[in-house]
């Protein structure tokens, strides 16, 4: 066994709340005990530039990748063993001799919409302001609102909310699981559904990193991953390395399993505007061992022939 696992994060109260989450979970799989769980993992903060860049959109300087290029970086210096991520902060395609290595179970996935002047999306005034850095839910919102005003939001969980209760914006909308790791979740307004706000591929997900040859940290990240939630991460990750848009194109997928063990993938893809989109549901078999790259991978080439490579580089 391995002396010490170095876990890299970012230094935000979430990743630091999801560090200490994979920290927990080693120590309690390998059976532990406090003093010798403090001895054999030390997390290590690593300042990103998606941390350090915060007065631009994230797809102005590069995409939500900007999160995860330092902590890779710590991986491949051996500053780090296991880097601990919001699972969809990394960028489609990994850099050779990195591997996603597991994940923790989901937590919600879905998005929660927060204002002090109104109920629900529908009932927003005419002509409202919405913070939003995502092009996802920006893209979501203005089809259901094109009314809307969407003004750039960047920063941290608690700096968003201090700022919707400033009066900056009327709403805002932010990841659920984010909020009920920071214990903020009874501040949401209400919870948006799937079928009103599709998440994004991988939201809701601790995902751990590591280096490809790496046995020791790979196989701790295995005896606390949850199978179910890996096979969703893959699929929702094969859907965008086929569709490989702009890191501008809003795209979202999330697959769920049944309890039949068969996975029902909802895809989709719009324009910045709302205006065009285009979406797919593929399930698969529960009575195949399911191949979660492959099942991906299909339901992305489904809606890629739907969409057109062009509408995803517009």
């Amino acid at each position: 066994m391995q002396a010490k696992f170095r876990l890299g994060t970012r230094g935000s109260a979430l990743a630091l709340a999801q560090a200490r989450m994979t920290a927990e979970a080693l120590a309690a799989a390998h059976g532990w005990p406090p003093n010798e769980a403090a001895a054999r993992i030390e997390t290590v903060i690593v300042k990103t530039t998606g941390d350090k860049v915060t007065d631009r959109p994230l797809a102005d300087i590069g995409g939500k990748g900007l999160f995860a290029k330092e902590l890779e970086e710590a991986l491949f210096d051996g500053r780090i063993d296991i880097a601990v991520h919001s699972a969809k902060d990394l960028p489609s395609f990994l850099p050779p001799g990195l591997v996603v290595a597991g994940a923790l179970e989901r937590a919600d996935p879905r998005d929660a919409f927060l204002s002090p002047k109104a109920a629900s999306v529908a009932a927003l005034p005419r002509g409202a302001v919405v913070g939003s850095s995502s092009v996802r839910r920006q893209a979501q919102l203005l089809a259901q609102r094109p009314d809307l005003k969407i003004v750039m939001y960047r920063g941290n969980v608690d700096t968003r909310l201090a700022k919707l209760a400033a009066g900056e914006v009327d709403a805002t909308i932010l990841a659920a699981a984010g909020l009920a790791r920071l214990g903020r979740l009874g501040e949401a307004t209400t919870i948006l559904e799937p079928e009103v706000m599709l998440p994004a591929a991988a939201q809701g997900i601790v995902a751990f990193e590591t280096r490809e040859g790496d046995t020791p940290a790979r196989q701790a990240c295995a005896r606390i991953t949850h199978a179910a939630t890996l096979d969703a991460l893959t699929i929702e990750r094969a859907v965008l390395q086929v569709l490989d848009g702009s890191c501008k194109t809003p795209l979202a997928a999330y697959a769920v399993q049944g309890p039949d063990g068969a996975f029902m993938l909802r895809a989709g893809a719009w324009s910045p505007d709302g205006v065009r989109h285009f979406q797919v549901q593929h399930k698969s078999h529960a009575t195949q061992q399911i191949a979660a790259q492959a099942f991906g991978e299909a339901a992305g080439r489904d809606l890629l022939v739907r969409c057109g490579r062009d509408f995803l580089l517009g």
